[in-house]
């Protein structure tokens, strides 16, 4: 049985931090990285172990969930990921969102342990910008995972770029390169000025809209959060724009997990976290069903409840 929330949107996807560590630390971030000489390694204690994590979604499979995406920090960090990706239940479609470093050597087990799809991080296309904006050496061995990825079936290989100051000056080269390579695809990804503390570095995300919109060959409308999709040359582009667009969270349809094996309903929230316990199966239950029960309309508190039960808008949250 699908669950769906109390705005009709069924949960059909879960979104599962295996881990907060990261081998970068770039500008954008909330979280402070490791440093890029740190490799694979176990779980730590208050990290999930493969077993929890593979518990979870043996539960949430019985309520229809049927996508997982395995994210971080930086995911590959943890030994045992091609384990937990073997392990996940074959009705669901897996995905990778990463930093690329441990591709070259990883991507072809990914792929034998049953990794459908992956997502990789690329600011730039300028070794010196992309170590100036993630503090780190590591821009080859990216560029070298990217089309492992690529070689070893992970199509299409999705890049995701932040799209703010430091950033918006290479997006014109980003475009064309995916536009010139097959079986990529670009996610420009709308900086969120209240993860970090920093307003100054937003842009107006209409104006890349506006430009992809004059140079794509064909233009089209996602089902999911209604986004755009920017057909140019051998690739596609679209925005994932989720600041002060109701529409994209009304489309929405996972719930997230962090390291620790807390439930949230929502990715950029940290107000709605809920434990698991000690992650038995019956807790598991009872805490997705809560989670699924509790999503709020919109990302945040932009909406809250007044007095009368009804959906307002928080004035606190504009002003914050």
């Amino acid at each position: 049985m699908v669950l769906a929330d109390d705005f009709g949107r069924e949960v059909t996807g879960v979104r599962i931090s295996l881990t907060d560590r990261c081998n970068f630390d770039c500008i954008y971030c909330h979280n402070e990285g490791l440093g890029d000489t740190r490799g694979p390694m176990d779980a730590s204690d208050n990290e999930m172990s493969a077993d929890d994590v593979v518990r979870f979604l043996e539960v949430v499979e019985e309520y229809g969930v049927e996508k997982v995406k395995f994210t971080g920090g930086e995911p590959m960090l943890r030994a045992d990921l091609e384990e937990i990706i073997e392990r996940t239940p074959d009705s669901m479609e897996t995905s990778l969102t990463t930093n690329g470093t441990f591709l070259p050597e990883r991507a072809a087990d990914l792929v034998d342990a049953g990794l459908d799809r992956v997502n990789v991080s690329q600011d730039a296309l300028d070794p010196k910008a992309f170590a100036e904006i993630t503090k780190s050496g590591a821009y080859d061995k990216v560029m070298e995972g990217v089309k492992t990825a690529v070689e070893v079936g992970l199509t299409p290989v999705k890049l995701n770029m932040v799209v703010f100051t430091h950033t918006a000056g290479y997006v014109e080269e980003m475009v064309e390169y995916v536009a010139e390579n097959e079986g990529l695809q670009l996610q420009l990804i709308q900086y969120m000025p209240e993860l970090t503390g920093r307003p100054d570095w937003n842009i107006d995300i209409d104006r890349v809209h506006r430009w992809l919109n004059d140079i794509a060959d064909e233009t089209e409308v996602r089902d999911m959060h209604h986004r755009r999709r920017y057909h140019i040359g051998k690739g596609m582009v679209e925005i994932v724009d989720p600041v002060e667009n109701p529409e994209f969270c009304a489309n929405c349809h996972r719930v997230r997990v962090t390291h620790q094996g807390f439930l949230k309903g929502c990715l950029n929230r940290n107000d709605d976290l809920r434990p698991m316990g000690e992650m038995t199966r019956a807790e598991i239950r009872e805490t997705f069903e809560a989670v699924v029960a509790s999503r709020v309309p919109y990302y945040g508190e932009y909406l809250v409840r007044d007095n009368d039960g009804d959906w307002t808008i928080n004035e606190e949250y504009i002003g914050a």
